[in-house]
């Protein structure tokens, strides 16, 4: 009976690991259908240009800065006339607009672009959008294959996606990979929230599609992070639904109209959310209002927390610069905010138009410094030069910071506090009187000048 038994329990466990051996590779993507369906709709674009060849950290890969690089001449900028650059490009209508990268175009004096059955045609610039890294262009042709546009939105991380480009010029290589994460700033954009994948993208593949599994375009291809120059598992695709009216702005109008706030952002850690009483770490802090800006003739104030703009719910600061860009100039806006003490309201602001001299900015969260009095840090008062020197009527100076709450919540030597929880500190009497106002169980909410910036701590005084 006991033979019986384990004879049969071994029988079960083959066949159980037959059926996972079997069912594994049903798993794992095909993409051999995508490529057939999909690879004409991918171009080849050359130019000729007088080139100015970088080595850069944060590059976008574009082969005429890349490809043939001597790295002798690394960062010396040495000048390459007559160069030809090799990018990627997709057809976004039959009748011959291609969408491509505005890099791979940049000071181009000619624009060649070839399709997969070897014809070739010369391009006219519609339009380019250096800040999102976006450009237009037109080839006098029909009935040519169109690509499929997709929802980035409903893209996972850990989805599946398929690059086809020309990477160092090989013509249609495709390469996968994974969605690695979504909505991610970088140092040079806020206002692309990219998506970042680990599909290998060299020079050349600028400018080219990223698919879904249903054959369905979710980004183009744009940057690396790299230091070496050439792919280092980490790439960065402009979302296509943020490309296509960048597309829409070049095609319809030649240039592109981006909203803009006027407002300095930074995230909200999870001590600024007990300071504000708010459920979790969400939405974006207002640290700073220009005083020009719109946002300064609207109801918003400093240190309010945008939580919804347009319905759309914000989860970190680097999410609401892309949408506020994306609001047409003069639009009547819908904010959702959370003010501290007051609670979740609403607010109206009239969006305004983004100058390339301005820029909403987002701050990182504030990074502890290395480094005795109350709170781990000594103050003292502010002199006249310093009040002349940063154009301040109020604050303490932040002289040291050691181990101890001021240094846990981000505070570092040289920053002035201004406020305690909405109110001015004329000096450090005061600034202790007021930590004493502050309510049991919740850290004060301290207002702090760093440099030409300003933004918000939470100080535990418990």
């Amino acid at each position: 009976m006991y033979t019986a038994t384990r004879a049969l329990t071994v029988l079960a466990l083959c066949a159980a690991l037959e059926g996972v051996a079997a069912a594994a590779p049903r798993e794992l993507p095909d993409f051999t259908a995508l490529v057939q369906k999909h690879g004409n709709e991918v171009v080849n674009i050359s130019t000729a240009q007088q080139l100015r060849r970088e080595a850069r950290e944060w590059g976008m890969p574009d082969d005429y800065r890349l490809k043939d690089l001597n790295p002798d001449q690394a960062g010396k900028g040495a000048e390459v006339p007559d160069g030809t650059s090799l990018g990627s490009g997709f057809i976004v209508s039959p009748d011959g607009y291609i969408l491509t990268c505005a890099h791979v175009v940049e000071g181009a004096d000619e624009i060649v672009v070839r399709l997969t059955d070897r014809r070739e045609y010369r391009a006219k610039l519609v339009g380019a959008d250096r800040r999102s890294d976006i450009a237009l262009l037109k080839i006098d042709a029909g009935s040519l294959p169109k690509i499929t546009i997709g929802d980035p939105r409903r893209l996972a991380v850990g989805d599946w996606v398929l690059a086809i480009g020309s990477p160092f010029g090989f013509d249609n290589s495709a390469t996968s990979g994974i969605v690695s994460a979504k909505g991610r700033n970088l140092p040079t954009e806020n206002y692309v929230p990219f998506i970042q994948t680990d599909v290998a993208i060299n020079p050349g593949n600028s400018g080219g599609p990223l698919f879904n599994l249903h054959g369905e375009v979710v980004g183009v291809n744009s940057q690396i992070y790299s230091r070496t120059g050439v792919f280092m598992g980490v790439s960065f695709a402009i979302p296509i639904d943020i490309a296509m009216r960048i597309a829409q702005q070049l095609k319809g109008e030649g240039r592109v109209r981006r909203g803009w706030l006027g407002v300095s952002l930074q995230d909200v850690s999870r001590g600024l959310a007990q300071a504000y009483g708010l459920d979790k770490p969400r939405g974006a802090l207002i640290s700073d209002i220009l005083p020009s800006g719109p946002a300064a003739k609207s109801e918003l104030k400093s240190g309010d927390v945008v939580l919804e703009f347009e319905g759309r719910t914000i989860g970190a600061s680097s999410e609401l610069p892309p949408l506020v860009g994306l609001t047409a100039p003069g639009t009547r806006a819908r904010i959702k905010l959370f003010r501290r003490d007051h609670g979740t309201q609403g607010a109206l602001v009239t969006i305004g138009e983004l100058r390339e001299e301005t820029a909403t900015k987002v701050s990182m969260r504030p990074q502890r410094p290395e480094g005795s009095a109350r709170f781990g840090m000594t103050l003292s008062e502010l002199s006249a030069t310093q009040r002349h020197r940063n154009e301040l009527t109020q604050g303490v100076n932040v002289d040291e910071v050691i181990d101890g709450p001021a240094r846990d919540a981000g505070l570092r030597a040289g920053d002035v506090i201004v406020e305690v929880d909405a109110k001015p500190v004329t000096g450090i009497g005061q600034f202790y009187r007021l930590l004493g106002y502050t309510k049991q169980g919740r850290p004060a909410l301290l207002r702090v000048r760093r440099g030409a910036s300003s933004l918000y701590v939470a100080l535990n005084t418990g």
